[in-house]
């Protein structure tokens, strides 16, 4: 029996003596100590880990301001503050062991949009894809281009003074800002924009920390220029981090957000910004060109910038071949073709167009291409390229460049490529012999790497592969940084060109030089005992204020390193999580992580499920608790015997005795197990499948609820109900059956049994169970066409006329059609954790479902989750080959060709919302959709769609109704009620059809309903 598992790292009284101050000071957003919530934040996209005292979650402008009055009394002088964004961070940036201030979660709104004057006013927890979705109707966007785009805050990105694929073009965050609404220490709210001298000399005579902050640096400015101008090097990616080269602007006015942008929170919180934003290019171009090496794609890349692109990229074979593994290929592919007789690709680069002359625009590129032509097959050049014409294709390709980041993280093995020196930034024409030097370090210590990055403005990102749980592995994070930033000082470049300091802050002085002091000195007029983010960019002059050491700060292989090897392998999605926040994507039609869009809590996110089962599992090795031993006891044991001991544990947890698990199993009861992460996240972290692993031991301890019992009983329960349906429907549709079933048993409703029963509609058509001896009795010709169709319980007890329509319709379209015996799938019992009685179920099933496959009858099934649980939990529950039962669209796509109708059909257009499941398990299966609708002469339009909020029986769980609604307002309520969606919309998800019937009293068919309907008009 799994003993309580504590929590090893207690909160310190001033902390929670603070917590306690901003309660009674009214403080208005969410105070969270609790361990899972410090867990979750205790990581970034780095190499570190640092536990926070707890999670702050202003609600506005006066929470920071109370925050920071707070800090500003003598009682809290030690409480140490970091602000944070997206969490996307590659050097620790908002790392901390004091307290987490999170702007995300309600510091979102955008507040004001001008598109007259070009410029909109925005929270600093706006994403910056949320940004651009709200700007693009007005024809604006906001320029920086970021790989994290979809996550990334404009705060962070402020903090960071970020940049990315664009900016000789469009410069760096810096460049857009026009002003700054920030808190600072003490509580002074401060607006700062460009200042003319008369308005300079106005604030500079504040007797206040802001005119001493303005007098200061305008002294640092006027004093040291020459100095600034030589160490300061002329790069588009310049400095991040109070950039001291742009105190003054090229107007000559005092522009205090130089300082600010870049600052990584380490002089004052910002709240707000109103930025620039620009009109989006009319007409774009992507050039894609292949290569044979990648020193081949770095030294073209200069000559190619001769031809006046607004921007180019380069990717290398590791992250190129790591994309082809991935969802992500399957909407790019055709734009890297491998053509017969050409070597194999080994760098691209990808060369854009942007502009509002389209003939302009594809002359360019029409005069790189005859360029590109000229010099194929010569030594080094390149050997064949692609042009995607057009902002959707081309944001195809971008899509993929921009998972790079992530995808290094999926490498195979325990070595993984990881960021520590993946920024530097060298001037471009160095760029290629820079990165000569660089590979021959790394392959001077044995280590793989992926690149990719900016070629046109000189930044690569370098990720050398590190094993952190191997302590001499994780030495060469000093050995690897010190070589390279010799490297950049000898090639005039620098340390951090794109993602910021943090804990590489180290390296500051030696770069600075006679100007640290400087910094130093501006570090003291804004935060003079040290609290903001201490350790990053630079530290007062005072005594005990140092900079973070790069191999001094917590790692999280030391963490993980003390999970046994044995359970890593077995948690492996959980343990290979780097934290690259792909699962914080903000767009409400994307399916990535429904319970984090639903909530904007990170623990309900799969990077921060991820990171409760590490810390679990750390804490579990600590007392000497091997999961894997504990799940087999469980599966061996009679449950009885465990009862009085369950009984005692779940008293003491309601009367509060603190155990970690339950943090955890809170955390884990928010997932839908829809499997979004599986095939999104680019690390490929599987919460149903970690989740699944710990229920199974958590309710080893405690008493499971009923309503457990009853979702992963349904399967095997309802062929008997279906018998006798009447007694089960009337239950469901009692008021006071409901009731009492939404009170004591954790259930809101359930569907209702359908009455037309499936046997009864196949012997109706003459339809037969799918055996091996009645296969065997088949014609040739009968067995040529014959497919089986496999059950499950969902569609074919629930929405049986779904199963019967699919047998017209194959009947229409010329198959022989049987039906396999119905046998429980045990889907439902491993989204609850019954790991030993789906392993039962699944083995059961399989091996019937091999005998007909061993009959050479395709299988098929109807419900998307069920049908590919087949291939995905059954893997880890059956031994060898698991049957092939495909998706609809898969078989029936393959079929085409053998499919004659006899009249043509009239033409129609329609909408598809795909299953979650389906669009990221099985992508490829959307498009074969919409060539079976094609060859029946219809059009299919793939809807983009977040999550219906159902997934099986989440949505009809008492705990779960309101999240399930909350999540269906937030994409499908208003495609489903959209005018000009009337009529057209399908559905492939038995769980979303039920949904919209259920919150939206409307029925959409399923595809095959619509292509019936379709060919059995008569003509």
């Amino acid at each position: 029996m799994i003993p309580r598992i504590a929590e090893t790292d207690t909160i310190k009284d001033l902390y929670l003596e603070f917590i306690e101050a901003l309660k009674n000071d009214g403080f208005e957003g969410d105070l969270n100590p609790d361990y899972a919530n410090r867990v979750v934040l205790a990581t970034d996209n780095s190499i570190y880990q640092i536990l926070p005292q707890a999670v702050l979650y202003p609600r506005n402008v006066q929470d920071l301001v109370r925050i920071a009055e707070l800090a500003e009394l003598p009682r809290f002088f030690e409480v140490v503050l970091s602000a944070r964004g997206g969490g996307t961070g590659t050097n620790g940036q908002s790392l901390t062991d004091g307290l987490v201030v999170d702007l995300s979660k309600h510091m979102n709104r955008i507040l004001e949009i001008n598109p007259d004057e070009r410029w909109v006013r925005v929270q600093a927890g706006v994403v910056k894809d949320q940004l651009n979705a709200a700007l693009k109707p007005y024809g604006l966007f906001f320029a920086p281009e970021l790989s994290t785009s979809n996550r990334a805050t404009v705060g962070g990105m402020i903090n960071t003074d970020a940049s990315g694929q664009g900016s000789v073009m469009y410069g760096k965050t810096r460049d857009h800002v026009l002003e700054l609404t920030s808190v600072w220490l003490g509580g002074e709210v401060w607006s700062s924009k460009p200042l003319e001298e008369a308005e300079l000399n106005e604030v500079k005579a504040r007797e206040d920390r802001i005119g001493e902050a303005h007098r200061v640096l305008d002294d640092v400015f006027t004093e040291h220029g020459d100095l600034i101008e030589r160490t300061f090097p002329k790069l588009n990616r310049c400095l991040t981090g109070y950039d001291l080269a742009h105190i003054r602007d090229e107007q000559g006015r005092f522009n205090l957000n130089s300082i600010l942008c870049g600052g990584e929170g380490s002089l004052a919180f910002i709240a707000e910004a109103k930025l620039n934003v620009l009109p989006i290019p009319k007409y774009s171009a992507l050039v894609n060109i292949k290569y044979d090496s990648f020193e081949a794609s770095l030294r073209d890349a200069q000559a190619l910038m001769e031809w006046g692109p607004t921007s180019i990229e380069t990717v290398d074979s590791k992250v190129l071949n790591l994309a082809m593994e991935d969802i992500v290929w399957d909407s790019v592919a055709s734009y890297f073709p491998q053509n017969e007789g050409e070597p194999a690709i080994s760098g691209i680069n990808l060369v854009e167009y942007t502009g509002d002359d389209e003939a302009k625009l594809r002359e360019d590129v029409d005069a790189l291409c005859r360029h590109l032509d000229s010099v194929s097959g010569q030594p080094s050049a390149s050997f064949g390229y692609t042009v995607a014409y057009g902002a959707g294709e081309i944001n195809k390709i971008w899509g993929m460049r921009k998972k790079s980041v992530g995808l290094l993280g999926n490498a195979k093995g325990q070595k993984r490529p990881i960021p520590f020196v993946e920024d530097t930034a060298v001037p471009p024409e160095n760029l290629a012999d820079y990165i000569m030097e660089f590979r021959k370090l790394l392959d001077d210590h044995g280590l793989a790497y992926g690149m990719f990055g900016h070629v046109d403005c000189g930044v690569l990102h370098v990720r050398p592969a590190i094993d952190m749980k191997d302590e001499q592995q994780e030495t060469l994070i000093r050995t690897i940084s010190d070589g390279v930033a010799a490297l950049t000082k000898k090639y005039k470049g620098l340390l951090w060109g794109e993602h910021g300091k943090g804990v590489r802050s180290e390296y500051a002085p030696e770069f600075f030089g006679p100007l640290y002091p400087q910094l130093q000195r501006i570090k003291g007029v804004f935060d003079p005992r040290n609290q903001m983010n201490p350790g990053k960019i630079a530290t007062p002059a005072i005594e005990g204020a140092e900079l973070l050491k790069i191999d001094a700060v917590p790692t999280r292989g030391q963490q993980d390193r003390q999970v046994p090897e044995i359970v890593r392998e077995q948690y492996d999605s959980a343990m290979n999580c780097n934290g690259n926040g792909a699962c914080y994507n903000y767009d409400p039609n994307d399916a990535m992580c429904p319970s984090w869009k639903g909530t904007r809590e990170r623990i309900h996110s799969p990077k921060g499920r991820a990171s409760l089962i590490r810390e679990w599992l750390r804490l579990m090795a600590k007392q000497g608790i091997n999961p894997l031993d504990e799940a087999s006891a469980i599966r061996g044991s009679r449950g009885i015997a465990a009862l009085p001991a369950k009984i005692r544990n779940t008293l003491r947890r309601n009367k509060g005795e603190y155990d970690f698990s339950n943090e955890v199993h809170d955390a884990m009861m928010g997932c839908l197990a829809c499997k979004s992460c599986v095939g999104q996240c680019p690390i490929k972290v599987n919460v149903p499948d970690f989740r699944a692993r710990f229920l199974e031991l958590y309710y080893g301890r405690y008493l499971r609820p009923m309503k457990d019992y009853l979702v992963g009983s349904l399967e095997f329960m309802i062929p008997t109900l279906s018998r006798f349906p009447a007694p089960y429907n009337w239950a469901m549709s009692n008021t006071l059956v409901r009731s009492l079933m939404r009170q004591f048993a954790g259930m809101v409703d359930s569907p209702v049994i359908c009455t037309n029963s499936l046997r009864q509609g196949m012997d109706e058509r003459g339809i037969e169970w799918a055996t091996p001896k009645m296969i065997e009795s088949l014609s040739e010709s009968q067995r040529a066409r014959a497919v089986i169709i496999v059950q499950d319980a969902f569609t074919s007890y629930f929405e049986t006329q779904l199963v019967l329509d699919l047998i017209d319709l194959l009947g229409h379209l010329g198959f022989y059609v049987m039906v396999a015996p119905f046998m429980p799938n045990g889907k439902p019992l491993h989204v609850h954790g019954f790991m030993k009685a789906f392993s039962k179920a699944a083995k059961r099933n399989a091996r019937m479902l091999s005998e007909l496959e061993r009959t050479g009858v395709s299988m098929i099934g109807i419900d998307p989750s069920m049908t590919l649980t087949y291939r995905q939990e059954y893997a880890d529950a059956v031994e060898g080959p698991l049957p092939k039962v495909s998706l609809i669209q898969e078989w029936l796509s393959g079929e085409l060709g053998r499919i004659t109708l006899e009249r043509d059909l009239p033409t129609g257009e329609h909408k598809l919302l795909a299953h979650c499941t389906e669009k990221t398990s099985a992508a490829p299966s959307l498009k074969q959709w919409q060539a079976i609708f094609e060859a029946l002469g219809q059009k299919l339009e793939i809807i983009s769609s977040g999550c219906c909020g159902m997934s099986g029986t989440f949505g009809h769980e008492t705990d779960n109704y309101q999240r399930s609604k909350d999540i269906y307002d937030l994409s499908w309520r208003n495609i489903v009620n959209k005018q000009e969606h009337r009529g057209q919309l399908m559905a492939t998800g038995y769980s979303c059809r039920s949904q919209v019937k259920r919150l939206d009293s409307q029925s959409l068919p399923h595809p095959l309903q619509v292509l019936l309907g379709v060919v059995s008009q008569k003509g």
